[in-house]
């Protein structure tokens, strides 16, 4: 990892995780015209979409079966190995360090067995360029954050604790969000699936939900969010989703 000669990397992602106490506090806003990585709108998620909300909620709860069935599911939809593993470190930033490395444990040793099962998956690339430091870092994550949020980020908590959205700009909307081997789409879906897994977190839920459709999803494609999850068996993600997405100025249009 990079050192943007600001703190110990280390701190910065611990302190990335705080997005949940943060992004909660962002009024929604409406959907941008265009989006950094946006890709075309659809009615329906793919099939590879569906799958990473599930991965997500397992991630998120410590689920490991749970963990090990989505994880074979979206390799079977046509997850390449690198876009999963990219899910499972995006996930961190959310769910913690702990949570993440047991799903990449998990992912490890369910590739190796399909391998030796005769199932080949595909490895994926690596991001495609390497991502910014020092000041161009903070410029780059501050212009993500206002993208995907939909406006600038401030508001009371960030003048009381200035350093918490620092660290929300130059490592989780930097570091991370640069990384093009995901899509922002897919970010979003791992990050609405696992806000929705745990009680408590329905403020930043919300805004992230309203970042899905900054990103270019559509509301029938995170309403079929809810029916994955509640397919799945996970009828308190499900319902914490749809009263999230309920909740949205664009939903009630």
């Amino acid at each position: 990892m990079h050192n943007t000669n600001r703190t110990n990397p280390f701190l910065r992602a611990v302190m990335a995780g705080a997005v949940f106490a943060v992004l909660g506090t962002v009024a929604i806003a409406a959907p941008v015209q265009q989006t950094k990585q946006q890709m075309p709108t659809s009615a329906t998620l793919s099939a590879k979409q569906a799958a990473i909300p599930l991965i997500a909620a397992a991630t998120a709860t410590s689920d490991m079966p749970r963990v090990r069935t989505a994880l074979a599911a979206g390799l079977n939809a046509g997850l390449t190995v690198s876009e999963t593993k990219e899910i499972l470190v995006h996930l961190y930033a959310y769910a913690g360090f702990p949570r993440s490395l047991n799903a990449l444990g998990e992912l490890m040793k369910l590739v190796e067995e399909r391998r030796k099962g005769g199932i080949v998956d595909q490895p994926g690339r690596e991001p495609s360029r390497p991502v910014a430091t020092g000041d161009a870092l903070v410029a780059v994550g501050t212009a993500n954050q206002t993208r995907i949020s939909g406006q600038p980020v401030k508001g009371p908590l960030f003048d009381f604790a200035p350093v918490i959205n620092q660290f929300l700009q130059a490592h989780l909307f930097g570091d991370i969000f640069e990384r093009d081997n995901l899509d922002w789409q897919s970010r979003e879906l791992a990050t609405v699936g696992a806000l929705a897994a745990p009680t408590g977190l329905e403020a930043q839920l919300k805004s992230h939900m309203n970042a899905s459709l900054n990103v270019g999803l559509t509301l029938a494609q995170m309403r079929q969010v809810v029916d994955v999850l509640r397919k799945a068996g996970n009828a308190g993600a499900a319902d914490r989703a749809s009263a999230a997405l309920d909740a949205l100025p664009a939903a009630k249009k």
